[in-house]
């Protein structure tokens, strides 16, 4: 049986000062074990918007070499005898330095300047997002709006 981990940055992440341009800000990559993305939860954090805006998350998978750098990420396991993650994450909101090969496009999740969004798999890793254990990939969350340097966070969930 598989163990859920929780990527929780705890931090404002913010879209690009240019509309519409892409912010490569959190990636996680398998370490020994099969890794499955099982959810992803945003929350944008506008206040005083005089519009509608939205804030999207690109799903994106580096198939050559994994991306890198940021501020470090360690998985933390939901429940409390869970091994140690052999995953590895990191985020920046400016932007953590981008693996190669690809990225290909998996899945887009959204929310309002000023609301909730979310996306799961939960208890199906037959349709989850998977990289096998040691490949040198990553999952990485780009995100971008149509109005510049909106503020939001956000989160996963990976199962090992």
């Amino acid at each position: 049986m598989p163990f859920v981990y929780g990527v929780v940055p705890a931090v404002n992440f913010t879209t690009n000062a240019t509309p519409n341009t892409e912010n490569d800000a959190l990636f996680v990559k398998p370490g020994a074990r099969t890794l499955y993305l099982t959810h992803i939860q945003m929350q944008g954090k506008g206040a005083n918007l005089t519009s509608l805006s939205g804030i999207v998350q690109r799903l994106k998978r580096f198939f050559t070499t994994a991306s890198s750098g940021g501020t470090a990420l360690t998985p933390a396991p939901r429940a409390q005898n869970a091994p140690a993650a052999t995953s590895s994450a990191g985020q920046a909101s400016a932007g953590v330095t981008p693996g190669t090969g690809g990225p290909t496009p998996q899945l887009i999740v959204g929310c309002s300047a000023t609301g909730p969004g979310s996306w799961d798999y939960l208890n199906n890793n037959d349709v989850a997002p998977e990289i096998d254990g040691s490949a040198t990939q990553s999952f990485d969350l780009f995100n971008s709006s149509g109005v510049a340097s909106l503020v939001f966070e956000t989160s996963i969930d990976i199962q090992e």
